[in-house]
């Protein structure tokens, strides 16, 4: 793959947990620094074939395989192009060769403002 693909900037997001006047309070905060992706939203046809029906939207980011990308995980978010994504999965994009780049299916709700 060449850098070129790469052409967007995702932030990932951290959890935090703080002692607020109520007791914990969850808050999320900017996780590294931003790092290149490729960003594809998934065919309606993949969705159907999934049984997905709600309203939103999926979409597959690749990102370099570095330490940091490594330690991502579905308790983490991304925001890319101003848009927050829940991840739901992270494995290796194994059409590149091992450890070359990162897979993160992620997805976003579009019924809610």
């Amino acid at each position: 793959m060449t850098a070129s693909k790469l052409d967007r900037k995702a932030q990932f997001h951290r959890r935090t947990l703080t002692q607020g006047a109520f007791g914990m309070e969850e808050s999320w905060a900017p996780h590294g620094q931003p790092v290149w992706a490729l960003r594809a939203d998934i065919t309606d046809g993949e969705r159907w074939r999934a049984g997905e029906v709600a309203a939103s939207v999926t979409t597959r980011f690749q990102v370099r395989s570095t330490e940091f990308t490594r330690g991502i995980d579905p308790r983490d978010r991304i925001e890319c192009e101003g848009e927050l994504f829940e991840i739901v999965g992270v494995k290796q994009a194994s059409q590149y060769g091992r450890r070359q780049l990162i897979e993160i299916t992620a997805s976003r709700r579009t019924d809610q403002g």
